[in-house]
């Protein structure tokens, strides 16, 4: 019995060639975009699943309450441990945890990898030699825990081949940064990108020399690395935080310091804090899109809807036969719904080469690596179930509409046709333009406020402006005489150091001063050490007092503080103050303007700019009017002279500051594709629909143009309808567009 209504309706659809190939087009677009959105979502959903027990991996994290503070929604927990922390851990709770690592904050630093002749530039982590274990890394050869031997590294199958090619690199020497060697214990595969650690081409020993300062950390107010558990079997997080929250309380001087454990699954889709409570973040973003799939696959299923119901009257008598011989309305109900399964499964055939096409350019332009799991079971179970569920939901009203007619009406001609019979048609309509016009409103919102970002002054001069990580001792020794030379050759205007890139302050610690309020010490200042060229080769602006200079050898204990620190603090008059950075006293010599150097969507930072210090980053500026590409190509030159160990290596602090603006570049350009496709399947069921009213009104046009009627005159009567109906769309939309936007920005 199905069978033959399947039979009928592949009959009916290849009789109405045109009718059947806009649906399947609407249909198959739509599927598609839900799929792919579906694919996107799902590769979200997912990040760090490739963690074998990710379900029992959480990071460790602070909260800090502090009596009488000014409470602001920046009011967040701290991701930044303190090593003793973590040894505690190890020794008092080893009955909670199967897995303990502290790490270097961050995703790891670039270093130089040398061996033999060779040279490559990679991301390396120090971390204790659990977190590969605990993470999961698929080991190529060697063991994960190499690095409990301080003298070991494990590194990446790309650093492997860059390094040794063909060759097993398992016990060969690797020198870092050109000063310590480390032997290579393992090698594993590359980490994919929906993972914490993508891109992370070496673990580092925690215990190495080079380590020191946090390995063998014994002070509680230090926060300077990350640590991530693994919970033992039954041990829940609530568990785990009731045992250790209070681990660290008695060791902070100036708050109240609670610990907790926030799940890895959690960490980063609900990244965003407010009052130390998460409140969203990334997962905001699945819930836009999942809603933008069911809205793309929702007016694929009305243009089907639309052409079905338009198309009543050429059916009506076949209903009316069909019920005078004995048609229950139920079976004229399966007929017309297998019908829609038949083209949702033309459709779904379609979608999947579609998706399958053009996944390469999505992935690029997402950042992804999504692939479609042709050999899950769950997933083939689930396109069918899409499939069949597009097809009921798009066959559904035209269904229930046609098998409704009664057959003493429609065989005497009394089919009520006309405004009101049309009126259910005009609504799906409005209904379409108005999500295809949301849509468009958001997209050119998303992307303005992009623009209007990126426009926002900085407080500094990124023009040619570029960066050299010191990571050798070469550069670090040879420092004066390379900067002379840069200069007097011409190639640039001005060279300092810093141990910060000027696009992202990482400290955030503790500023003493006389007269602090109880309220004011919750609050950290990005503490940058700088050298005394900083300020005039970033090209800032300082608004009181003076910059740092080399003809006061005193500066070394001197600093600057930016406008919004010397606001916090009260100060009218900051010059010859004095501040206490740990430990020390520094006297502020000079204001400089407000920049924007983390998150450039956020408030700017309290910071604090001070002479002497560890320096890790050179800053240099080309100097104006020169080529850029001559005069790296001279300055490659010098870098070798007096760094000849390391490939000349930099980074331009405008590229740099663009990528803070990627995840929303990217976002913005899905969303921009998605929209598009909206429009056009919009416009498609719009076509089919005037198609078929045209063809209705063949001999009213025929007339027309015998009474002498043109073709303008003709289109502007068959668009008004369609055209009133989109003006009704743009005045719904244009409200919901600024209400939701607003809410977004």
């Amino acid at each position: 019995m199905i069978s033959r209504y399947f039979l009928l309706a592949i009959r009916h659809l290849r009789k109405n060639r045109g009718y059947t190939s806009i649906n399947i087009a609407g249909l198959s677009l739509g599927m598609a975009v839900a799929l792919i959105i579906s694919l996107w979502i799902i590769d979200e959903l997912s990040f760090d699943h490739y963690a074998p027990a990710h379900r029992r991996i959480a990071k460790v994290m602070i909260n800090a309450h502090v009596p009488n503070a000014v409470k602001t929604t920046a009011f967040a927990p701290d991701d930044v441990m303190m090593v003793p922390f973590g040894k505690a851990l190890s020794t008092q709770y080893n009955d909670l945890f199967t897995h303990i690592a502290l790490t270097d904050f961050g995703k790891g630093n670039s270093h130089l990898f040398n061996y033999g002749d060779k040279t490559v530039s990679g991301i390396g982590l120090t971390a204790q030699s659990d977190l590969p274990i605990l993470f999961g890394f698929r080991m190529l050869t060697g063991t994960a825990g190499a690095t409990k031997d301080p003298s070991t590294i494990i590194i990446a199958q790309s650093l492997a081949t860059a390094l040794f090619a063909t060759t097993d690199p398992i016990g060969k020497t690797i020198k870092l940064d050109n000063s310590m060697e480390y032997r290579v214990g393992g090698v594993y595969a590359e980490l994919p990108k929906n993972t914490s650690f993508n891109g992370l081409q070496a673990v580092l020993p925690w215990d190495s020399k080079n380590n020191d300062y946090r390995s063998k950390n014994t002070n509680w107010q230090d926060h300077n690395c990350h640590l991530y558990v693994q919970l033992a079997p039954g041990v829940t997080i609530q568990q785990a935080t009731a045992r250790i929250k209070n681990l660290s309380t008695p060791y902070a001087t100036t708050y109240h310091e609670e610990a907790f454990l926030y799940p890895l699954d959690n960490a980063y889709l609900y990244n965003e804090f407010t009052f130390n409570k998460p409140s969203g973040g990334r997962i905001g973003m699945v819930r836009l899109f999942a809603l933008i799939g069911a809205f793309v696959l929702l007016l694929a299923c009305i243009n089907f809807m639309n052409l079905s119901t338009a198309r009543s009257e050429k059916r009506a008598k076949e209903v009316g036969i069909r019920k005078t011989i004995g048609s229950l309305r139920i079976q004229l109900i399966t007929q017309f719904l297998s019908e829609s399964v038949v083209l949702a499964i033309a459709a779904g055939v379609i979608a999947l080469l579609l998706v399958q096409l053009s996944l390469p350019f999505f992935n690029d332009l997402a950042a992804k690596q999504m692939t479609i799991p042709w050999t899950n079971p769950l997933f083939l179970t689930a396109i069918i179930a899409f499939t069949l569920v597009t097809g009921l939901l798009a066959g559904s009203y035209p269904a229930f509409y046609l098998s409704a007619f009664r057959p003493v009406k429609v065989l005497k001609g009394k089919l009520q046709v006309g405004k009101l019979a049309s009126l259910p048609r005009q609504i799906l309509v409005v209904l379409q333009f108005t999500v295809s016009l949301t849509l468009i409103i958001g997209t050119t919102i998303v992307f303005r406020q992009i623009l209007y970002t990126q426009d926002r002054p900085t407080g500094y001069n990124r023009e040619g402006l570029f960066t050299v990580d010191m990571t050798t001792p070469d550069i670090n020794t040879h420092y004066e005489a390379l900067r002379t030379e840069l200069i007097q050759q011409g190639l640039a205007e001005n060279v300092a150091t810093s141990d910060m890139k000027p696009t992202n302050f990482q400290n955030g610690n503790s500023v003493d001063w006389a007269g602090k309020r109880a309220d004011q010490k919750n609050i950290g200042f990005n503490n940058v050490n700088i050298s005394p060229d900083y300020g005039r080769t970033i090209g800032w602006k300082i608004t009181r007092g003076r910059d740092l200079s080399r003809d006061f050898a005193t500066d070394s204990n001197a600093a600057i503080l930016n406008e919004k620190a010397v606001g916090f603090i009260g100060w009218k008059d900051p010059i010859g103050k004095s501040v206490k950075l740990g430990g020390k006293t520094y006297t502020v010599v000079g204001v400089s303007a407000d920049m924007v150097t983390n998150n450039a969507y956020d408030s700017v930072d309290y910071a604090i700019f001070v002479g002497g210090g560890w320096v890790g980053e050179m800053i240099v500026r080309i100097k104006p009017g020169n080529d850029p590409h001559n005069t790296l190509a001279k300055m490659e030159s010098v870098f070798k002279k007096y760094n000849p160990s390391s490939p000349f290596i930099y980074n331009f602090v405008d590229a740099a500051y663009a990528k803070k603006f990627e995840t929303e570049q990217r976002i913005g350009n899905l969303a921009s594709v998605f929209t598009g496709l909206a429009i056009f399947i919009s416009c498609l069921g719009l076509f089919g629909l005037a198609a078929f009213v045209a063809e209705q009104r063949t001999k009213e046009i025929g007339v027309r143009k015998v009474l002498g009627a043109s073709i303008p005159n003709l289109w502007a009567l068959l668009s008004k309808d369609f055209l009133r109906l989109t003006m009704i769309s743009i005045g719904i939309a244009t409200p919901v567009g600024i209400y939701i936007m607003n809410k977004w920005l």
